[in-house]
């Protein structure tokens, strides 16, 4: 009975839930009305008195933010930068680097397609190594392939992502970490789909770096994003090879001094209104309790590929020891774009996620195109099952 109170309230709060079954929580989530109010009040704030006005009204909240963020990560607030996004964190993180010909980038074969192409920019641009740890049997970067490699080239920066964006597995980051770690390479975490399902500590993740978005399970606005930098990293002089005036003064004309804290990683340009939304966001996840979110998202997605299994023909694509609330899968034959048009004409929210976005996993399962769905907490177990039943008349009619 408990559970089912907090269910109703959770959706209360959801205007969102009137109006579709969303399970697109990996793509954006449904924001709650306390998150959207944040936002809206501070939009009518700067068009009442102007937008410097408005920003110097609410610094108190801002600087709040970043313990917000400092207890969703493990971390301090000076260790906590607010980005426009991961990407963007994750591209901040990546130019801390002078990455010199033959300096090596160890990544997963499921690593983010945007950090993949920016991987092969560098490649091409700067003649950096890029080099792939295998994967265990069962799924995921093995961390004694990443020992191996590390032992055997000059790896500058080793990079993971927790979740990729096109399966429900979850890499062993911590693993990694430790062998970094030890080998005294620098680690950066993309922690995009992780942020609102699972519970981090980045001290337990030896981590450098680690980057991740406010849209996807915080419950977030779009257009926000929180990147981690450590101690060590702060201590080293790290920044972003381009700093602007919000992450250093101009402290005389041939020099520059560096904020003592991860905002070096920020922009002068900074969205309030965003980040207030942000802050009510991390605010709500923590009441709500990241540990409770994942253990019902993870329940409903175990629901989800139950069903899917039981299906003729179709086949569930999530590997892994430990798989999240994103479930993906496919039927040979049947296009997935279609099934996902199909269930939006229900107003049941997915998406179609495509081979070219994972081009290791996705040609290695043979997979052109998959559907992806990904429940969140404040959906219930009777939006999982209209799903299945709509995927089942959806292949029924292709």
């Amino acid at each position: 009975m408990a559970q089912d109170a907090r269910l109703a309230r959770w959706r209360a709060d959801t205007p969102g839930c009137e109006h579709v079954n969303h399970l697109n929580n990996a793509g954006a989530a449904l924001m709650p009305r306390p998150v959207v109010d944040a936002m809206t009040a501070h939009l009518a704030l700067e068009a009442r008195i102007g937008g410097y006005e408005a920003a110097d009204a609410v610094r108190g909240q801002v600087d709040e933010t970043y313990g917000l963020f400092a207890r969703l990560l493990g971390a301090e607030p000076r260790n906590i930068a607010l980005v426009a996004n991961a990407t963007t964190g994750f591209i901040q993180a990546l130019s801390s680097f002078d990455f010199a010909p033959g300096d090596t980038i160890l990544t997963s074969r499921c690593d983010y397609t945007s950090n993949q192409i920016q991987y092969l920019a560098l490649a091409k641009r700067q003649g950096v190594r890029i080099l792939h740890a295998d994967d265990l049997p069962e799924g995921g970067i093995d961390p004694d392939s990443v020992h191996r490699l590390l032992r055997a080239n000059r790896v500058r920066l080793v990079s993971v992502s927790w979740i990729p964006t096109n399966s429900g597995l979850v890499q062993d980051v911590a693993a990694v970490g430790r062998v970094c770690r030890e080998a005294g390479t620098p680690f950066l975490i993309d922690a995009c789909q992780a942020l609102g399902q699972i519970e981090i500590d980045v001290a337990a993740l030896h981590c450098d770096y680690l980057s991740a978005t406010g849209r996807k399970f915080l419950r977030g606005p779009r257009g926000t994003g929180v990147l981690y930098a450590s101690d060590q990293a702060l201590a080293r002089g790290d920044h972003p090879l381009f700093v602007d005036m919000r992450g250093a003064v101009w402290s005389s004309p041939d020099a520059y001094e560096l904020a003592p804290t991860a905002k070096r990683y920020e922009d002068w340009e900074f969205p309030y209104a965003l980040v207030l939304g942000m802050a009510a966001a991390a605010r709500y996840a923590l009441t709500v309790g990241v540990g409770t979110a994942r253990e019902l998202a993870w329940a409903l997605a175990a629901r989800a590929r139950d069903g899917l299994a039981a299906m003729p023909g179709v086949r569930v694509l999530d590997r892994g020891c430990t798989r999240c609330a994103l479930v993906t899968f496919d039927r040979p034959g049947r296009d997935a774009e279609r099934v996902v048009a199909a269930l939006s004409a229900r107003k049941i929210n997915t998406v179609a996620s495509l081979k070219w976005y994972n081009q290791y996993d996705f040609v290695e399962k043979q997979v052109d195109a998959a559907v992806r769905m990904s429940p969140h907490y404040y959906n219930t177990e009777g939006e999982v099952d209209a799903f299945l039943e709509a995927v089942r008349e959806a292949l029924a009619g292709a």
